[in-house]
């Protein structure tokens, strides 16, 4: 198993910025994909980002196309959503997660959010004048 712990949430003005962080309990080496996903109020989770954990591999949701950008540290056990030009609609709880499938792409990973993996508790993202 992997602990998640995700940090860098809080209050944005729209157009403005935040960099989530996530931080594994063990290297994401031993895993395939990272992503970030996020929900909001009445809404179902939806991926936002999905990386591999070596390689090019790389997605990202149309809404955002952009104004994020994922990040890795291999070293550091961390993972890192840069988001710009934050609008409204952005408002959510973000997640980080992880899973162990090899035989998916990043792409499959973030517009399947229910694939079997490993979750952190979410940070809220609150864009608002």
């Amino acid at each position: 198993q992997v602990q998640l712990v995700e940090s860098g949430g809080g209050l944005a003005q729209p157009g403005g910025s935040l960099r989530l962080s996530c931080t594994a309990s063990r290297p994401f080496s031993q895993y395939n994909l990272i992503g970030w996903f996020r929900q909001s109020p009445g809404k179902e989770r939806e991926g936002v980002s999905c990386i591999a954990t070596t390689g090019d591999d790389a997605y990202y949701a149309d809404s955002v196309k952009g104004r994020f950008t994922a990040s890795r540290d291999n070293g550091a056990n961390a993972v890192y959503l840069q988001m710009d030009s934050l609008k409204p609609e952005d408002t959510a709880v973000y997640y980080c997660a992880t899973t162990y499938l090899t035989t998916i792409d990043s792409g499959y990973y973030c517009t399947n959010p229910r694939i079997s993996g490993y979750w952190g508790q979410g940070t809220l993202v609150d864009v608002s004048s």
